[in-house]
């Protein structure tokens, strides 16, 4: 389905400067490394877990910080009804969650159902002591009581428009760009 770039709302650098200022923001509101564990969601928050990992081990002085990434098809319940054949992907969580102040680490926050799904998930590996939210981009549009507690950038958004987060270590460039889907000859969007 043909789409239009509407507005690019973060580039290269604004990506950088905004995943150093959430880096800063996790810590100073987690006080620092002690149990602190990043777990990023796949597909795009694992290695935006990855990024702020580096950005916060760089901050503490080469500290490092747990990653982990979960992945949430099993626990969606719309992707399950939608999809015939699931692809799943591996959990891969290397450190005891118990007792851990967690970080879940996604691209764009929208509906609320992968953030629902992924604490779903996160408790089928142990008990965190507090689970928070990171996200790049929160969208709005919530269907569940879900918020970030954590978000580099808050943007309006209409029915049509899709955020699209495009990550070097995935599609070869960092930035996150506002498109409009493509309509059809009646002018109706096409989704």
């Amino acid at each position: 389905m043909p789409e239009r770039l509407k507005h690019r709302i973060i580039d290269a650098s604004g990506m950088e400067r905004t995943l150093t200022r959430l880096a800063h923001e996790i810590l100073e509101r987690n006080r620092g490394l002690k149990g602190l564990a990043l777990v990023g969601i796949r597909t795009r928050g694992a290695p935006l877990a990855e990024r702020l990992a580096g950005i916060i081990s760089a901050i503490e002085g080469k500290k490092t910080v747990p990653i982990g990434i979960l992945d949430i098809t099993l626990y969606r319940d719309d992707y399950l009804n939608a999809l015939k054949t699931p692809q799943v992907r591996a959990t891969e969580i290397p450190f005891e969650l118990n007792e851990r102040n967690v970080v879940l680490v996604d691209d764009v926050l929208f509906t609320g159902r992968t953030v629902r799904a992924a604490i779903d998930a996160l408790l089928d590996y142990g008990r965190p002591a507090r689970i928070q939210l990171s996200v790049l981009v929160d969208r709005g549009h919530r269907e569940m009581p879900v918020q970030g507690d954590f978000v580099g950038k808050k943007v309006v958004t209409s029915p049509g428009e899709t955020v699209k987060v495009r990550l070097k270590e995935i599609d070869g460039v960092d930035e996150v760009v506002l498109v409009e889907e493509g309509e059809d000859s009646s002018g109706h969007s096409s989704h």
